[in-house]
């Protein structure tokens, strides 16, 4: 089985302006977690995955994020496969994850959730 996306980011110019367009289009709800970033909630009967929208984004576009269960190797193997780091694995404490491009430019992110202890 490959790596399941399991986050989105719609990365724009007005946080507030999007969040308003996705809510009215399909029924998201965004709860603005930063000035500048809100998370959605996607979720309807059991299908749906989380994601953000981010405003006063210098690149807007949409950055998909895989789960893997080895980031740094990934970034690695997408370095070598004609991709570009742009940014390195980073452990935010719940999550771990990197940025690379595709050869083509596309913004890709990789995640590995941290397990919790329950």
């Amino acid at each position: 089985m490959g790596a399941p996306v399991v986050h989105f980011e719609i990365n724009g110019k007005d946080l507030k302006a999007l969040s308003s367009y996705y809510s009215q289009l399909f029924g998201w709800q965004v709860h603005e977690a930063m000035p500048t970033y809100g998370l959605v909630h996607t979720e309807a009967g059991g299908k749906g995955i989380e994601g953000g929208i981010s405003g006063e984004s210098k690149n807007p576009g949409v950055t998909i994020y895989a789960e893997v269960d080895d980031p740094q190797k990934y970034l690695e193997q997408a370095v070598s496969l004609g991709g570009k780091m742009v940014m390195p694995v980073t452990d935010m404490g719940m999550v771990t994850y990197g940025l690379f491009t595709d050869p083509e430019g596309h913004l890709i992110g990789i995640v590995k959730a941290e397990e919790s202890s329950s």
